[in-house]
């Protein structure tokens, strides 16, 4: 699966759209990091915990960005875009999404 943040692959055309695609993941912070963070806030630093948070909630929606995608029999994710919102209090969502499409055979 090809997938990318402009609206074209390179050296291939979109023969046809699929539609919209996307991918999410809700998380809740975890006492020991916020800990740690509170840690890092005085003595300044990478909140490598959050930092880890954040890098496992974007692989997850996009793996499931990807499987709506593959449902769908599309070759790519054009536009792929990434957005977080506070879902409540110490949980966020991470999103993710783009248009799923049909390539040619390409060069």
């Amino acid at each position: 699966m090809i997938i990318v943040n402009t609206e074209s692959v390179p050296g291939r055309n979109i023969t046809k759209m699929l539609g919209i695609v996307q991918g999410n993941t809700i998380r809740a912070k975890h006492v020991g990091r916020d800990i740690g963070a509170s840690l890092k806030n005085i003595v300044g630093g990478e909140l490598k915990g959050y930092t880890e948070l954040l890098t496992e909630s974007r692989r997850q929606a996009i793996e499931r960005m990807i499987a709506q995608a593959n449902e769908l029999g599309a070759d790519a994710i054009v536009n792929v875009r990434f957005s977080t919102s506070a879902v409540t209090g110490g949980a966020a969502e991470m999103f993710a999404y783009g248009t799923a499409v049909k390539l040619d055979g390409g060069a």
